[in-house]
């Protein structure tokens, strides 16, 4: 059985802190969000790779990289730390296949600003309110094994307006108890490669532990992995279908007077 080699990147900076919030997220993620992650998505399809921010080449060299057929993308706090050049390799796996699957506040990560092209921005409030999350594409195969709707007990709002391009495919809208609403999870396609943005998952909060939440990422795992990588695209075409006749003007031009 040919396995979906995942990435799981995570900046991994709050729960390494020493103030409280720090003790409060080892506290649910001993070992990091990245991890318990991995260790709820384990499966015998599945080879799950785990990487963070403080690595060689953050995380992400390019053996890594290019031997990833789905990339789960945590940031929140170090964005702009994340190195232009890597998200521009980031962005033409995308485009060749590789599936990205972007949490929580990794909404206004760079790499995924860059494949929306969109600030992404939203409105947002964290006072541990309950959140409501409602399927509104049943037959995606992302939302397959999952209520129609379920709850998250305590979780950080995340507010429309949301400022994603038109091209979205709504799969989950989330409502909250302070009255805000959001798209909190929406599929995209960019190339070859299949995106999927799911919004619940603070980290002082065990959302991550739910076992819908899990479902649905495991879910989104599967569906954007790629049936096959594209090659690099080669865009000249030097040689033609068919037998062009018309004459050529570029051809025809004195280049004596382009000389003086």
């Amino acid at each position: 059985m040919k396995k979906i080699k995942v990435t799981i990147w995570n900046e991994f900076i709050r729960e390494k802190s020493q103030k409280e919030i720090g003790e409060r997220i080892r506290s649910i993620y001993p070992n990091g969000i990245h991890r318990a992650i991995a260790e709820h998505l384990k499966s015998e399809d599945l080879e799950i790779r785990c990487v963070s921010l403080d690595e060689p080449e953050q995380g992400l060299p390019d053996s890594l990289l290019n031997d990833t057929d789905v990339l789960l993308w945590w940031g929140h706090t170090a964005h702009d730390r994340v190195a232009d050049a890597l998200v521009e390799k980031i962005a033409l796996r995308i485009q060749y296949g590789m599936g990205l699957i972007v949490l929580h506040s990794g909404h206004y990560s760079k790499i995924f600003r860059r494949m929306m092209g969109t600030e992404c921005r939203l409105h947002w409030r964290d006072v541990g309110e309950k959140e409501r999350l409602w399927c509104v594409c049943p037959s995606h195969p992302i939302v397959q094994g999952v209520p129609e709707s379920f709850v998250i007990p305590n979780s950080e709002m995340y507010g429309e307006c949301f400022d994603l391009p038109d091209d979205g495919k709504i799969v989950y809208m989330s409502w909250y108890e302070g009255g805000n609403v959001l798209r909190s999870g929406v599929t995209f396609q960019r190339g070859a490669g299949k995106i999927f943005y799911f919004s619940p998952g603070h980290e002082s909060y065990p959302i991550y532990h739910d076992p819908n939440i899990i479902k649905v990422i495991s879910n989104a795992v599967r569906w954007a992995s790629p049936t096959q990588m594209l090659p690099p695209r080669v865009t000249p075409q030097k040689i033609s279908l068919e037998k062009i006749s018309t004459p050529n003007p570029h051809a025809m031009v004195d280049t004596t007077s382009l000389h003086r």
